[in-house]
C-alpha cells in the first residue's frame, strides 16, 4: 500500500516510468489494440496503483519481478489482490520473465480471461 501518498501523482511517475516489461505488455494492450478492449496502466485504487486494468471486463494485470518472492512484498501482493477480488475484479499476475519468455503465452491468458 502507499498510505499517505497522492495515488494520482504516483500513477502518472509510473506511467512515464514504465519498467521494459510494462513497456511490452502494454505496447500489445494500448490504443484498443487488444481485441478491441481499452486497458488502462497504472491505475489507482482503493490504496494500490494496478499495473493494468480492463473496467469492461473487471481484469487487473500485475507483472512481478523478483522482488515479489520476498515475503514482505508477497502478503502485500495478496491484500492487493484480495482488495481487488472484493470489488469483483479477476485478477491475472506475471512474473516479468513470462514476458520476455512466453509473451504469447501471456497474452493467450488474457484473452481467455477477456472472453
Amino acid at each position: 500500500m502507499l498510505e499517505g501518498k497522492d495515488l494520482k501523482v504516483v500513477s502518472r511517475i509510473l506511467r512515464r516510468q514504465m519498467t521494459p516489461w510494462e513497456a511490452k505488455l502494454w505496447y500489445y494492450l494500448r490504443s484498443h489494440r487488444f481485441y478491441g478492449f481499452k486497458f488502462k496502466r497504472q491505475v489507482p485504487m482503493g490504496d494500490y496503483v494496478v499495473d493494468f486494468c480492463c473496467q469492461e471486463k473487471m481484469l487487473a494485470i500485475e507483472l512481478d519481478g523478483g522482488q515479489h518472492s520476498k515475503s514482505e512484498i508477497y502478503k502485500k501482493d495478496q491484500s492487493k489482490q484480495k482488495f481487488l477480488e472484493n470489488k469483483g475484479y479477476k485478477v491475472l499476475r506475471f512474473w516479468n520473465n513470462e514476458i520476455d519468455s512466453n509473451i504469447e503465452g501471456v497474452l493467450e491468458t488474457i484473452r481467455k480471461a477477456c472472453f
